[in-house]
């Protein structure tokens, strides 16, 4: 779990995150959603240590991000993975290669233990048999599945996904969110999930934020977001005509 308490963060005179108190709940696909400019992007970058909050509190499992020691620090990113938007796979290296690489950084092992877990993370994506592939060899969807085995490959407590269904079509981005879903229930990750997409709230949100201005403006799930009084929150689901067919 990842506990949020009165957390601000300003840049210069904005302040863009405004006394956030929040959970992220483990072996559950936790949300943010809001706005462009509603904080959402600097709350995640808070959460993995890009940015220190002005105020307030990041604890992991019970541990003050913000109080530990840089090896502390390091100890803890060692059990984070990230998915980032448009994958951001490294196009010299092929799919064997990109898989490896958090291992060989944060828990290396000889190479056949390494190789052994590469295979099993593609496998796990329905990707068996591509290692000697490049990135631009593979569709988009396929590059996506490379890049969730990569975040998964050193074993992670806690996996952050900014925007995963990033340019992919409808049925692929169902796709993805089902097995972002699959992999946080079956290996228990605190799994924290940046989007604006309104299928994947629908799809996999078992925890939702709703940021507006800074702000955690409403909290639930996808059962009863659609349910919501709160104004803010329904100008932003209800936005499109595809959305208003379902507020009647």
């Amino acid at each position: 779990m990842i506990e949020v308490s009165n957390v601000s963060k300003h840049f210069g005179e904005k302040q863009v995150l405004d006394n956030i108190t929040t959970d992220f709940e483990q072996g559950k696909c936790n949300l943010i959603i809001g706005q462009s400019g509603s904080g959402k992007t600097v709350l995640m970058k808070c959460l993995v240590g890009l940015y220190s909050p002005d105020a307030g509190r990041i604890s992991f499992d019970g541990r003050d991000f913000f109080a530990m020691t840089k090896e502390q620090q390091i100890d803890v990113r060692k059990d984070i993975g990230m998915l980032f938007q448009g994958g951001a796979l490294f196009d010299s290296m092929n799919v064997e290669d990109n898989v490896m690489f958090p291992i060989r950084m944060f828990k290396p092992a000889d190479w056949k233990t390494m190789l052994e877990r590469v295979n099993f993370c593609l496998e796990r994506v329905n990707l068996s048999g591509i290692n000697k592939l490049y990135p631009a060899q593979l569709s988009g969807g396929m590059q996506k599945r490379v890049a969730i085995a990569r975040a998964i490959a050193a074993n992670p407590k806690y996996l952050f996904c900014d925007e995963p269904n990033s340019g992919l079509d409808p049925q692929t981005s169902i796709l993805i969110d089902r097995l972002i879903a699959e992999i946080t229930h079956e290996y228990n990750i605190t799994t924290i999930i940046n989007t604006h997409d309104m299928n994947s709230v629908m799809e996999i949100g078992e925890t939702i934020i709703y940021l507006c201005k800074g702000r955690l403006w409403w909290k639930g799930n996808n059962l009863n977001i659609l349910q919501t009084n709160n104004k803010e929150l329904n100008d932003f689901i209800f936005c499109t005509a595809l959305t208003q067919k379902l507020k009647h």
